[in-house]
Protein backbone atom coordinates (compact mmCIF):
# COMPACT_ATOMS: atom_id res chain seq x y z
CA UNK A 1 0.00 0.00 0.00
CA UNK A 2 1.45 3.24 -0.97
CA UNK A 3 1.32 6.30 1.41
CA UNK A 4 -0.25 10.01 0.46
CA UNK A 5 1.10 13.23 -0.04
CA UNK A 6 -0.65 16.81 -0.06
CA UNK A 7 0.54 19.23 -2.77
CA UNK A 8 2.08 21.27 -0.34
CA UNK A 9 4.03 18.48 1.03
CA UNK A 10 5.77 18.15 -2.59
CA UNK A 11 6.36 21.57 -3.07
CA UNK A 12 8.79 21.09 0.04
CA UNK A 13 10.71 18.57 -1.67
CA UNK A 14 13.88 18.91 -3.35
CA UNK A 15 13.26 18.25 -6.70
CA UNK A 16 16.37 15.57 -6.90
CA UNK A 17 14.63 14.06 -4.24
CA UNK A 18 11.48 12.35 -6.58
CA UNK A 19 10.71 11.66 -10.19
CA UNK A 20 6.73 13.22 -10.45
CA UNK A 21 4.94 10.89 -12.77
CA UNK A 22 1.58 11.51 -14.87
CA UNK A 23 -0.19 8.36 -15.42
CA UNK A 24 -3.08 10.22 -17.44
CA UNK A 25 -3.23 9.75 -21.40
CA UNK A 26 -0.82 11.84 -23.43
CA UNK A 27 -3.39 13.65 -25.09
CA UNK A 28 -4.37 15.02 -21.37
CA UNK A 29 -1.04 15.12 -20.42
CA UNK A 30 -0.68 17.52 -23.59
CA UNK A 31 -3.63 19.62 -22.76
CA UNK A 32 -2.10 20.67 -18.79
CA UNK A 33 0.06 19.11 -16.35
CA UNK A 34 2.01 19.74 -12.91
CA UNK A 35 5.44 21.58 -13.49
CA UNK A 36 8.05 19.06 -14.14
CA UNK A 37 6.22 16.30 -14.20
CA UNK A 38 6.81 13.02 -17.23
CA UNK A 39 4.19 11.20 -18.83
CA UNK A 40 4.33 7.50 -18.12
CA UNK A 41 0.32 6.07 -18.90
CA UNK A 42 -0.97 3.81 -16.56
CA UNK A 43 -1.02 0.83 -19.06
CA UNK A 44 3.35 1.61 -19.28
CA UNK A 45 3.75 2.16 -15.60
CA UNK A 46 4.72 -1.38 -14.07
CA UNK A 47 7.23 -1.92 -17.26
CA UNK A 48 8.69 1.60 -17.33
CA UNK A 49 11.87 1.88 -16.02
CA UNK A 50 11.77 3.88 -12.73
CA UNK A 51 14.75 5.00 -10.05
CA UNK A 52 14.58 3.29 -6.91
CA UNK A 53 16.32 5.62 -5.20
CA UNK A 54 14.45 8.28 -5.51
CA UNK A 55 10.25 8.82 -4.46
CA UNK A 56 7.99 7.95 -7.47
CA UNK A 57 5.50 10.45 -6.97
CA UNK A 58 1.76 8.93 -9.03
CA UNK A 59 -0.65 11.21 -9.70
CA UNK A 60 -4.15 11.31 -12.30
CA UNK A 61 -6.78 13.80 -12.35
CA UNK A 62 -8.11 13.71 -9.41
CA UNK A 63 -7.19 10.95 -7.36
CA UNK A 64 -9.40 8.44 -8.56
CA UNK A 65 -6.60 5.54 -9.60
CA UNK A 66 -3.31 7.12 -8.71
CA UNK A 67 -3.23 5.26 -5.37
CA UNK A 68 -3.38 1.81 -6.94
CA UNK A 69 -0.92 2.58 -9.21
CA UNK A 70 1.24 3.98 -6.87
CA UNK A 71 0.49 0.57 -4.41
CA UNK A 72 1.40 -1.79 -7.26
CA UNK A 73 4.69 0.27 -7.62
CA UNK A 74 5.27 -0.24 -3.85
CA UNK A 75 4.51 -4.37 -4.26
CA UNK A 76 7.33 -4.05 -6.46
CA UNK A 77 9.74 -2.31 -3.89
CA UNK A 78 9.77 1.59 -4.96
CA UNK A 79 9.22 4.22 -2.72
CA UNK A 80 6.10 5.07 -4.23
CA UNK A 81 3.53 8.07 -3.11
CA UNK A 82 0.15 8.90 -3.94
CA UNK A 83 -0.95 12.92 -4.87
CA UNK A 84 -3.58 13.76 -2.91
CA UNK A 85 -6.13 14.97 -5.20
CA UNK A 86 -4.02 14.93 -8.30
CA UNK A 87 -3.86 17.61 -11.02
CA UNK A 88 -6.94 18.88 -10.31
CA UNK A 89 -6.36 19.49 -6.74
CA UNK A 90 -2.34 21.05 -7.71
CA UNK A 91 -4.29 23.25 -10.19
CA UNK A 92 -7.13 25.11 -7.39
CA UNK A 93 -3.95 25.99 -5.47
CA UNK A 94 -2.05 27.25 -8.50
CA UNK A 95 -4.78 29.58 -8.86
CA UNK A 96 -6.13 30.78 -5.68
CA UNK A 97 -6.07 34.55 -5.66
CA UNK A 98 -4.11 35.01 -9.05
CA UNK A 99 -4.81 37.67 -11.60
CA UNK A 100 -3.51 37.81 -15.23
CA UNK A 101 -5.96 39.93 -17.09
CA UNK A 102 -3.47 42.16 -17.73
CA UNK A 103 -0.66 39.74 -18.87
CA UNK A 104 -3.07 38.35 -20.84
CA UNK A 105 -4.57 41.15 -22.41
CA UNK A 106 -0.79 42.56 -23.33
CA UNK A 107 0.13 38.99 -24.95
CA UNK A 108 -3.04 39.26 -27.27
CA UNK A 109 -1.82 43.09 -28.42
CA UNK A 110 1.93 42.29 -28.95
CA UNK A 111 3.13 38.75 -28.97
CA UNK A 112 -0.01 37.31 -30.18
CA UNK A 113 -1.52 40.16 -32.80
CA UNK A 114 -0.31 38.29 -35.58
CA UNK A 115 -1.21 34.36 -34.96
CA UNK A 116 -4.56 35.30 -33.20
CA UNK A 117 -6.26 38.64 -32.90
CA UNK A 118 -5.18 39.54 -36.67
CA UNK A 119 -6.83 36.00 -37.91
CA UNK A 120 -9.94 36.29 -35.10
CA UNK A 121 -10.62 39.58 -37.13
CA UNK A 122 -10.07 38.53 -40.28
CA UNK A 123 -12.91 35.16 -39.22
CA UNK A 124 -15.52 38.00 -38.17
CA UNK A 125 -14.55 40.20 -41.29
CA UNK A 126 -14.14 37.54 -44.34
CA UNK A 127 -17.58 35.63 -42.74
CA UNK A 128 -19.37 38.30 -41.61
CA UNK A 129 -19.86 37.09 -38.20
CA UNK A 130 -20.48 40.05 -36.01
CA UNK A 131 -22.95 42.98 -37.02
CA UNK A 132 -23.58 46.41 -35.49
CA UNK A 133 -26.54 45.64 -33.38
CA UNK A 134 -26.20 41.74 -32.61
CA UNK A 135 -26.35 40.60 -28.74
CA UNK A 136 -23.65 37.40 -28.82
CA UNK A 137 -23.70 35.21 -26.18
CA UNK A 138 -19.99 33.15 -25.79
CA UNK A 139 -20.62 30.21 -24.79
CA UNK A 140 -17.43 29.04 -22.20
CA UNK A 141 -16.84 25.57 -21.55
CA UNK A 142 -13.72 26.20 -19.39
CA UNK A 143 -11.56 25.01 -21.83
CA UNK A 144 -8.73 27.25 -23.58
CA UNK A 145 -10.37 27.44 -27.23
CA UNK A 146 -13.41 29.28 -25.24
CA UNK A 147 -11.37 31.13 -22.48
CA UNK A 148 -9.53 32.49 -25.36
CA UNK A 149 -12.57 33.65 -27.43
CA UNK A 150 -13.91 35.38 -23.76
CA UNK A 151 -10.87 37.63 -24.34
CA UNK A 152 -10.32 38.06 -27.58
CA UNK A 153 -14.50 39.34 -27.90
CA UNK A 154 -13.24 41.49 -24.90
CA UNK A 155 -10.66 42.89 -26.65
CA UNK A 156 -13.06 43.23 -29.68
CA UNK A 157 -15.48 45.59 -27.27
CA UNK A 158 -12.46 47.99 -26.62
CA UNK A 159 -12.05 49.20 -30.12
CA UNK A 160 -15.58 49.89 -30.06
CA UNK A 161 -15.61 49.87 -33.92
CA UNK A 162 -19.48 49.67 -33.89
CA UNK A 163 -22.21 48.83 -31.33
CA UNK A 164 -22.67 45.16 -29.95
CA UNK A 165 -22.88 43.21 -26.86
CA UNK A 166 -21.85 40.71 -25.85
CA UNK A 167 -22.79 37.32 -22.33
CA UNK A 168 -20.11 35.24 -21.58
CA UNK A 169 -22.62 32.28 -20.86
CA UNK A 170 -21.14 29.10 -19.06
CA UNK A 171 -23.64 26.70 -18.59
CA UNK A 172 -23.00 23.64 -15.90
CA UNK A 173 -24.25 20.50 -17.03
CA UNK A 174 -23.35 18.81 -13.80
CA UNK A 175 -19.44 19.74 -13.06
CA UNK A 176 -17.68 17.86 -10.13
CA UNK A 177 -17.33 20.71 -7.58
CA UNK A 178 -13.58 20.51 -8.66
CA UNK A 179 -14.10 21.61 -12.52
CA UNK A 180 -16.57 24.32 -11.58
CA UNK A 181 -14.01 25.86 -9.16
CA UNK A 182 -11.34 26.06 -12.17
CA UNK A 183 -13.76 27.39 -14.79
CA UNK A 184 -15.01 30.46 -12.14
CA UNK A 185 -11.54 30.52 -11.06
CA UNK A 186 -9.84 31.21 -14.49
CA UNK A 187 -12.82 33.65 -15.27
CA UNK A 188 -11.94 35.43 -12.52
CA UNK A 189 -8.28 35.70 -12.84
CA UNK A 190 -8.91 37.04 -15.76
CA UNK A 191 -11.53 39.34 -15.34
CA UNK A 192 -14.36 37.54 -17.66
CA UNK A 193 -17.88 38.03 -16.09
CA UNK A 194 -19.70 34.88 -16.61
CA UNK A 195 -23.21 33.97 -15.96
CA UNK A 196 -23.33 30.43 -15.09
CA UNK A 197 -26.83 28.79 -15.49
CA UNK A 198 -27.31 24.65 -14.46
CA UNK A 199 -28.80 21.51 -16.52
CA UNK A 200 -28.72 18.10 -15.32
CA UNK A 201 -27.48 16.84 -19.52
CA UNK A 202 -24.70 15.13 -17.65
CA UNK A 203 -26.84 12.65 -15.58
CA UNK A 204 -29.12 12.52 -18.49
CA UNK A 205 -26.98 10.91 -20.61
CA UNK A 206 -24.82 9.29 -18.61
CA UNK A 207 -25.90 5.76 -18.94
CA UNK A 208 -26.56 5.96 -22.81
CA UNK A 209 -24.06 3.81 -24.60
CA UNK A 210 -24.16 4.58 -28.31
CA UNK A 211 -22.48 7.93 -28.64
CA UNK A 212 -23.15 9.92 -25.47
CA UNK A 213 -20.75 12.49 -26.53
CA UNK A 214 -22.92 13.53 -29.55
CA UNK A 215 -25.95 13.38 -27.86
CA UNK A 216 -24.45 15.05 -25.04
CA UNK A 217 -22.97 18.03 -27.43
CA UNK A 218 -26.64 18.98 -29.52
CA UNK A 219 -28.40 18.70 -26.20
CA UNK A 220 -26.22 21.07 -25.06
CA UNK A 221 -26.32 23.37 -27.85
CA UNK A 222 -29.70 23.32 -27.83
CA UNK A 223 -29.47 24.78 -23.85
CA UNK A 224 -27.15 27.09 -24.78
CA UNK A 225 -29.36 28.32 -27.53
CA UNK A 226 -32.60 28.57 -25.19
CA UNK A 227 -30.82 30.31 -22.70
CA UNK A 228 -29.30 32.82 -24.56
CA UNK A 229 -32.77 33.77 -26.48
CA UNK A 230 -34.26 34.21 -23.10
CA UNK A 231 -31.03 37.12 -21.93
CA UNK A 232 -31.99 38.88 -26.08
CA UNK A 233 -29.58 37.27 -27.45
CA UNK A 234 -29.54 36.89 -31.49
CA UNK A 235 -26.14 34.41 -31.96
CA UNK A 236 -23.71 31.99 -29.82
CA UNK A 237 -20.63 31.96 -30.23
CA UNK A 238 -19.05 28.90 -29.79
CA UNK A 239 -14.73 28.14 -29.74
CA UNK A 240 -14.11 25.86 -32.93
CA UNK A 241 -10.54 26.54 -34.33
CA UNK A 242 -9.03 25.70 -37.60
CA UNK A 243 -7.80 22.28 -36.42
CA UNK A 244 -11.35 21.88 -35.68
CA UNK A 245 -12.10 22.48 -39.20
CA UNK A 246 -10.02 20.13 -41.31
CA UNK A 247 -10.38 17.25 -38.65
CA UNK A 248 -14.33 17.48 -39.10
CA UNK A 249 -13.90 17.39 -43.07
CA UNK A 250 -11.60 14.48 -42.80
CA UNK A 251 -13.73 12.35 -40.20
CA UNK A 252 -16.65 13.39 -42.97
CA UNK A 253 -14.62 11.61 -45.92
CA UNK A 254 -13.23 8.70 -44.09
CA UNK A 255 -15.98 7.94 -41.50
CA UNK A 256 -19.36 9.45 -43.09
CA UNK A 257 -18.69 9.26 -46.66
CA UNK A 258 -19.65 12.66 -47.48
CA UNK A 259 -17.42 15.75 -48.26
CA UNK A 260 -18.37 18.59 -45.68
CA UNK A 261 -16.98 21.17 -43.39
CA UNK A 262 -17.79 22.71 -40.45
CA UNK A 263 -19.42 26.13 -40.98
CA UNK A 264 -18.13 29.34 -39.62
CA UNK A 265 -21.64 30.28 -39.60
CA UNK A 266 -25.34 28.61 -39.24
CA UNK A 267 -28.59 29.98 -38.89
CA UNK A 268 -30.51 27.92 -36.06
CA UNK A 269 -33.04 25.50 -37.45
CA UNK A 270 -34.89 24.89 -33.82
CA UNK A 271 -34.23 28.65 -32.42
CA UNK A 272 -36.09 31.02 -34.48
CA UNK A 273 -33.94 34.00 -35.40
CA UNK A 274 -31.02 33.04 -33.25
CA UNK A 275 -27.19 32.12 -35.43
CA UNK A 276 -24.01 30.09 -34.47
CA UNK A 277 -21.05 31.98 -35.16
CA UNK A 278 -17.13 30.46 -34.79
CA UNK A 279 -14.92 33.26 -34.74
CA UNK A 280 -11.70 31.32 -33.93
CA UNK A 281 -12.19 29.38 -37.59
CA UNK A 282 -8.69 30.57 -38.88
CA UNK A 283 -6.72 30.67 -35.45
CA UNK A 284 -4.47 27.38 -35.58
CA UNK A 285 -4.49 25.12 -32.12
CA UNK A 286 -0.69 24.89 -31.94
CA UNK A 287 -1.18 29.09 -31.92
CA UNK A 288 -3.85 28.73 -28.84
CA UNK A 289 -1.53 26.28 -26.94
CA UNK A 290 1.46 28.71 -27.61
CA UNK A 291 -0.82 31.86 -25.71
CA UNK A 292 -1.95 29.43 -23.01
CA UNK A 293 1.86 28.02 -21.86
CA UNK A 294 2.98 31.52 -22.12
CA UNK A 295 0.50 33.05 -19.81
CA UNK A 296 1.22 29.79 -17.62
CA UNK A 297 -2.61 29.17 -17.79
CA UNK A 298 -4.31 26.02 -16.98
CA UNK A 299 -7.80 24.66 -18.26
CA UNK A 300 -10.31 21.93 -18.16
CA UNK A 301 -9.70 19.46 -20.62
CA UNK A 302 -13.11 17.44 -20.18
CA UNK A 303 -15.08 17.86 -17.65
CA UNK A 304 -17.69 15.38 -18.39
CA UNK A 305 -18.32 12.00 -16.25
CA UNK A 306 -17.30 10.20 -19.01
CA UNK A 307 -13.88 11.55 -18.98
CA UNK A 308 -13.35 12.21 -15.21
CA UNK A 309 -13.28 8.75 -15.03
CA UNK A 310 -12.11 7.54 -18.48
CA UNK A 311 -10.19 9.75 -20.71
CA UNK A 312 -8.01 10.62 -18.07
CA UNK A 313 -8.18 8.23 -15.93
CA UNK A 314 -9.17 4.64 -18.01
CA UNK A 315 -8.89 1.76 -15.49
CA UNK A 316 -10.12 -0.42 -18.64
CA UNK A 317 -8.05 1.38 -21.64
CA UNK A 318 -10.77 2.93 -23.32
CA UNK A 319 -9.84 3.19 -27.20
CA UNK A 320 -8.71 6.32 -29.22
CA UNK A 321 -11.68 8.86 -30.19
CA UNK A 322 -12.19 8.76 -33.82
CA UNK A 323 -11.53 12.43 -33.42
CA UNK A 324 -7.95 11.38 -32.39
CA UNK A 325 -7.33 9.35 -35.17
CA UNK A 326 -7.76 11.99 -37.43
CA UNK A 327 -5.31 14.07 -35.12
CA UNK A 328 -2.90 11.71 -35.40
CA UNK A 329 -3.28 11.17 -39.25
CA UNK A 330 -3.28 14.81 -40.19
CA UNK A 331 0.61 14.72 -38.35
CA UNK A 332 1.78 12.22 -40.02
CA UNK A 333 0.52 13.28 -43.41
CA UNK A 334 2.43 17.05 -42.48
CA UNK A 335 5.56 15.12 -41.91
CA UNK A 336 5.60 14.22 -45.69
CA UNK A 337 3.70 17.67 -46.90
CA UNK A 338 3.56 20.46 -44.93
CA UNK A 339 1.31 22.37 -46.21
CA UNK A 340 -1.19 19.38 -45.95
CA UNK A 341 -3.36 21.54 -43.45
CA UNK A 342 -3.99 24.43 -45.40
CA UNK A 343 -4.94 22.07 -48.43
CA UNK A 344 -7.59 20.44 -46.50
CA UNK A 345 -9.17 23.65 -45.36
CA UNK A 346 -8.62 24.91 -49.20
CA UNK A 347 -10.35 21.88 -50.79
CA UNK A 348 -13.81 22.88 -49.42
CA UNK A 349 -13.41 26.08 -50.69
CA UNK A 350 -12.13 25.02 -54.51
CA UNK A 351 -15.00 22.86 -54.82
CA UNK A 352 -15.74 22.22 -58.81
CA UNK A 353 -19.24 20.91 -59.09
CA UNK A 354 -18.28 19.50 -62.86
CA UNK A 355 -15.74 17.43 -61.69
CA UNK A 356 -18.16 15.33 -59.08
CA UNK A 357 -20.11 12.43 -59.51
CA UNK A 358 -23.17 13.68 -57.18
CA UNK A 359 -23.73 16.68 -54.96
CA UNK A 360 -26.79 17.83 -52.65
CA UNK A 361 -28.74 20.92 -52.35
CA UNK A 362 -32.12 22.07 -51.03
CA UNK A 363 -33.75 21.29 -54.49
CA UNK A 364 -32.10 17.41 -53.74
CA UNK A 365 -29.65 15.26 -55.01
CA UNK A 366 -28.24 15.61 -58.37
CA UNK A 367 -25.61 13.35 -60.78
CA UNK A 368 -23.00 14.45 -63.22
CA UNK A 369 -24.86 12.09 -65.59
CA UNK A 370 -28.35 14.61 -65.46
CA UNK A 371 -26.32 17.39 -66.75
CA UNK A 372 -23.79 14.75 -69.35
CA UNK A 373 -25.05 15.25 -72.60
CA UNK A 374 -26.24 18.56 -72.11
CA UNK A 375 -22.23 20.28 -72.79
Amino acid sequence: MSSIITVAELEKLDRSEYILVDIRESSAFEYGHIDGAVNIPQDQLETAELPKDRKIIVYCRSGIISGEAAGRLCDKGFDAYDLEGGYVEWLRLKMENRQVTEAVELSLRKKFKKSIWCKFTKAINEYELVQPGDKIAVCISGGKDSMLMAKLFQELKRHDKFPFEVVFLVMDPGYSPENRRVIEENARSMSIPVEIFESDIFESVFNIEKNPCYICARMRRGYLYSHAKALGCNKIALGHHFDDVIETILMGMLYGGQVQTMMPKLHSTNFEGMELIRPMYLIREADIKHWRDYNDLHFIQCACKFTDTCTTCDPDGRTVSKRMEIKNLIAELKKINPQVEKNIFRSVENVNLSTVIAYKDSEGVHRFTDRYDTK
